[in-house]
């Protein structure tokens, strides 16, 4: 049965092509394939951080164009095949500040003319990350998913996507017909995860089944970061892989649990577990099982990897015989949704007598913004020397601007995000300045400006946990408990909004009900 269950598509797809072949002077009924549209808008934005978000940094693709995010929906793939495809506005940015209520609705708004203009629709993937912040809002994508409905009506079937360090508020749970998230941090499955959202819809469309009768949503009180619940280390490896089991019941589509974020401050942030389903029970079992399984594991979530402040940090990589020697600058990383501008850790490594000599331990800083300095050297040359301030044009809370005086090593036109980058170095530190923020994760990113990574011996990135290539690159590491919008000491955050109490920040708080709660199938009053 599961290996018919597997061909299906390939059956679907032999009948399609069987059918436009008739025979003489025979009528084959045509077989109407499902319209589904693709939208989304997606960030991890900090209330934590003085830094907002335009409407640029989202990098909008319309139509066609969205297809290139999503190789399963290639033109020669099998699910691109099952649905005509309508594919609207897909705006994703790098994790950042509070969203701008202009940017906002600007990117609503076209995404809705675009599914007003193009109805009606029996489908929608809808690929939302679940942190976005909003000046002025309350439960971003809990508004846009409403809107959505406003246009595409409550018959149309949606699968959303979203990553597991999003928040599903009780609206986006109902307005969801489908629903899973991302099932590894870091994430190496995030396209594994959104093609699980398309094929749930392709297969519910495809069965005739619709809407799924039963969505268990239970909130958990538990608000952790990410560099605690990395699901490479225990207890998020086993809660994670406890996943699988759950969608083995026949009358379960897909369970997931999501840790949200946890630098914003909002009452829908914290930890969610939701089943979707045919099987009340089997529902219901499900998400109280994954849910109490969480809670009772709250306690054990560490960081992935031992912790330090900086200058510790710096006095363990220097004394390290192992390269590279990395270090997490964790408070401002960009990729949890810091400024990137923070200039505290890069003005206390140039304070070090190791690095003031050319010949000191070399050290590669990624990144810091400075666009004064770019403009400066505009019209310098490698080999030249600068001298111009950089970071803390936007979070100024912890340091000034450092004046950087060096000498540029290298320049590189063209990254999405940077756009303008430059190797600057001071003494034996390699600082890379770039026009706008920009996370470096990939070996490409540093060889490409003329560093060699694997042959520093220390490498600063502003990230918390290590992404899967930095990690396998490293050769030792040490997160710093740095300062900045993603400060990881929460209990200095000051929240105000969330919903006590909420582990960690109360840690005596009586049992949480855990009991699973049904919301109402989208578009029925409860």
């Amino acid at each position: 049965m599961s290996v018919l269950k597997s061909l299906m598509p390939y059956i679907l797809i032999f009948i399609l092509s069987s059918s436009c072949k008739q025979g003489e002077g025979k009528q084959v009924p045509e077989i109407k394939l499902p319209r589904i549209a693709i939208a989304g808008l997606a960030i991890e934005s900090s209330t934590f951080s003085p830094a907002q978000t335009y409407e640029e940094a989202f990098h909008a693709r319309v139509a066609e164009d969205v297809f290139s995010f999503y190789p399963f929906l290639a033109e020669d793939s099998v699910n691109r095949k099952r649905a005509e495809w309508v594919p609207t506005l897909r705006a994703h940015a790098l994790p950042g500040g509070i969203v701008t209520r202009e940017a906002y609705e600007s990117l609503v708004s076209k995404t809705l003319t675009m599914l007003k203009e193009n109805g009606p629709y029996d489908g929608l993937f809808f690929d939302i990350h679940g942190a976005m912040s909003v000046v002025g809002l309350e439960d971003p994508e809990g508004d846009f998913i409403l809107r959505v409905r406003e246009v595409v009506g409550y018959e149309t079937l949606i699968s959303s996507s979203m990553d597991l360090h999003g928040n599903v508020s009780r609206r986006l749970a109902e307005n969801s017909d489908l629903i899973t998230c991302y099932r590894m941090a870091p994430h190496e499955d995030a396209l594994e995860s959104k093609k699980r959202a398309v094929d749930n819809l392709l297969s519910r469309l495809e069965n005739g089944k619709g809407k799924p009768k039963y969505k268990a949503w239970i909130p958990v009180p538990i608000l952790l970061p990410g560099e605690k619940t990395s699901t490479r280390i225990e207890p998020g490896k086993s809660l994670y892989a406890m996943l699988p089991d759950a969608t083995k019941s026949k009358g379960v589509i897909d369970a997931a649990i999501w840790i949200g974020y946890a630098w914003a401050d909002e009452a829908r942030n914290h930890a969610v577990v939701m089943v979707t389903g045919d099987n009340k029970k089997e529902v219901g079992d499900a998400a109280e099982k994954l849910a109490q399984h969480f809670w009772q594991v709250r306690s054990e979530f560490e960081f992935v990897a031992p912790t330090a402040t900086l200058l510790e940090s710096l006095d363990m990589a220097i004394a390290s015989k192992k390269k590279p020697f990395m270090i997490s600058d964790m408070g401002d990383n960009p990729t949890a949704g810091g400024a990137g501008d923070v200039s505290w850790t890069l003005n206390e490594i140039l304070k070090r007598k190791e690095f003031k000599s050319g010949q000191g331990p070399s050290l590669i800083y990624a990144s810091i913004p400075g666009p004064e300095l770019i403009a400066k050297a505009s019209n310098l040359k490698i080999g030249d020397s600068v001298v111009a301030p950089v970071g803390a044009a936007i979070d100024d809370r912890f340091a000034g601007p450092v004046m950087l005086s060096g000498t540029i090593e290298s320049i590189k036109e063209g990254d999405i995000h940077a756009e303008t980058e430059m190797v600057v170095k001071v003494g034996s530190v390699h600082v890379i300045v770039t026009k706008k923020r920009k996370p470096y994760h990939k070996e490409v990113d540093f060889t490409s400006l003329g560093l060699d990574p694997r042959n520093t011996d220390i490498v600063v990135v502003k990230i918390g946990y290590l992404v899967p290539e930095l990690y396998d690159m490293r050769g030792d590491w040490i997160m710093a408990l740095t300062p900045g919008g993603v400060d990881q000491d929460l209990e200095r955050l000051g929240y105000k909004n969330i919903i006590r109490p909420m582990y960690p920040l109360d840690k005596d708080m009586e049992e949480p009900d855990l009991k699973a709660k049904f919301v109402p199938v989208s578009g029925r009053a409860q």
